[in-house]
């Protein structure tokens, strides 16, 4: 992790409609619906309303009346990895599809609509880590940031940076900022200007069981407290907690095993 800004505005404040290729949503498919709902509104402090049931029972999370993620249920018979999702914006979610099967990614789902709230796609990189496409209508995305209980960075965890940076560069438009490190491998994307997502490239470190995947980081008022509560939750802590230019940071996982990093903003 590098630069790791909120998607929308400053002091809470989202614009109106995210930009093409910005991180805009970030969803969570799991088994137990009811207690995800539990485990997350305790943690985050989320609410939980009925969302589009296209792809099976759906909520959105919101927080303080504001929507910031969603999580839907698995059918009983689908036993795929259990991780957070972030979908990224398009003006136009077939076009996009379509770049990036031409650019060696997969289309796993969609392009349908999700009721009148947008158009959406599911996809893979070349290297198999899952990610969103959503074409908003109703639904603009993630509603609020830069305040506990958001999401404050994606970041991919792969093998290399170079070759799927340059996968998302073609499909989404993003700009490159490598580290220019013997051995830190890693990429910040940007949009106009801005840091948007990460891409840090772990060679044979990379965990075997999950393979290539997405981090979702939500921001939390104090890192120490935050893990506390979700160990007491029935969460598990992947690692240390580090100090980062951005804050502090520890990867951590719900019951289902659904691994993401809580991150402590610098005072």
């Amino acid at each position: 992790m590098t630069d790791a800004p909120g998607s929308a505005g400053p002091n809470g404040t989202a614009p109106a409609r995210h930009a093409p290729g910005t991180p805009c949503w970030v969803s969570l498919m799991v088994h137990g619906l009811a207690a995800t709902e539990d485990f997350y509104g305790a943690l985050f402090g989320w609410e939980f309303r009925p969302g589009p049931q296209q792809l099976g029972p759906y909520v959105r999370a919101l927080l303080a009346g504001r929507e910031v993620a969603g999580i839907g249920q698995l059918p009983p018979d689908r036993q795929l990895p259990i991780a957070w999702t972030p979908y990224f914006a398009s003006r136009n979610a077939d076009l996009t599809a379509e770049t990036v099967r031409s650019c060696g990614g997969t289309i796993g789902v969609g392009p349908l609509d999700a009721a009148d709230a947008g158009r959406l796609a599911i996809g893979s990189d070349p290297s198999g880590a899952v990610f969103g496409v959503w074409q908003p209508a109703a639904h603009l995305g993630t509603a609020v940031s830069d305040v506990p209980g958001t999401p404050a960075w994606n970041e991919l965890l792969t093998f290399e940076s170079a070759t799927v940076a340059k996968f998302y560069r073609t499909v989404f438009g993003y700009e490159e900022e490598p580290v220019v490190s013997a051995d830190f491998d890693y990429v910040t994307l940007h949009l106009g200007g801005r840091p948007v997502a990460g891409v840090h490239g772990l060679g044979q470190a990379l965990p075997r069981d999950r393979g290539p995947h997405w981090v979702t980081y939500f921001q939390v008022a104090d890192a120490r407290d935050a893990l506390d509560l979700l160990v007491h939750l029935g969460g598990t802590v992947l690692g240390p907690v580090r100090d980062t230019p951005q804050g502090r940071v520890v990867a951590v996982a719900d019951p289902e095993g659904a691994r993401f990093a809580l991150l402590q903003r610098p005072d």
